[in-house]
Order: structure tokens, then C-alpha cells, then sequence
């Protein structure tokens, strides 16, 4: 038998590894980046179009 190998997984920002107190990051820094992204509108997450209250009114 071999041994299982586990792969260490890595930060998302700055692919350092990921520390334990603050997964998925490597620290409070790239955690908080990860914030700042998200309420920059940096992500974005796929839906429907949105619909312009222009044209809802017709």
C-alpha cells in the first residue's frame, strides 16, 4: 500500500499556503482583500440579465 499524499492547498490571493485560522487564506491580509473585492463589485456572479426600470414600466 502507498501512502495517501496530500496536496497542500494554497491561497487564492497570493498562493502562499493556507493557514488553518483563516481558511481559505494565508493570512487577515488576503482574507481582507478578498473583502475588498467583493464589495468593489471586483467579482461578479452569473444570473439573468437585469431588467432596466425603464422598460418593466411599459
Amino acid at each position: 500500500m502507498t501512502a495517501k499524499t496530500e496536496k497542500t492547498r494554497k491561497c487564492p490571493i497570493c498562493g502562499k499556503p493556507r493557514s488553518a485560522e483563516h481558511t481559505p487564506f494565508c493570512s487577515a491580509r488576503c482574507r481582507d482583500r478578498d473583502l475588498v473585492r467583493w464589495l468593489d463589485d471586483g467579482y461578479a456572479l452569473p444570473g439573468p440579465p437585469a431588467i432596466d426600470e425603464e422598460e418593466g414600466r411599459g
